[in-house]
């Protein structure tokens, strides 16, 4: 649940947080979180059997304005694939199968609520 006076950053940071946990109890390793460069950052890098994975986290406590999925623009996605090639890069990555999901986050008064979008935009950003 969201907390009230709580800043977006914040908010963001706990969801992060949240994701990560959940996302190793669906069988993710989370290898980094906050990978960030000039052109952009990637929330968490994960590996899921041989596959790394390089994943934005979006919550929402209301959905008046879309779900937490639905705010991922497709210049978002692109500063996402910028900073995914910039670790690939540095940690030897490139000769392995990746992709780029996006993990919901709904702030629900029981509790978190989450979706996991496997393959959610190609490395060129574009949703798929």
């Amino acid at each position: 649940m969201a907390i009230r006076g709580e800043s977006a950053s914040a908010r963001g940071r706990r969801g992060e947080e949240v994701a990560a946990a959940w996302l190793r109890t669906q069988g993710f390793e989370v290898l980094a979180r906050n990978h960030a460069t000039r052109r952009g950052e990637v929330d968490l890098v994960c590996r899921e059997g041989e596959t790394t994975c390089f994943v934005e986290v979006r919550s929402r406590s209301r959905l008046d304005h879309g779900t937490p999925a639905e705010s991922v623009t497709v210049g978002k996605a692109r500063r996402v694939v910028a900073a995914a090639t910039d670790w690939a890069v540095r940690h030897g990555g490139m000769d392995r199968p990746f992709r780029f999901d996006v993990v919901a986050v709904e702030w629900a008064p029981e509790g978190p609520r989450f979706a996991l979008f496997r393959g959610a935009f190609d490395a060129s950003g574009v949703p798929r």
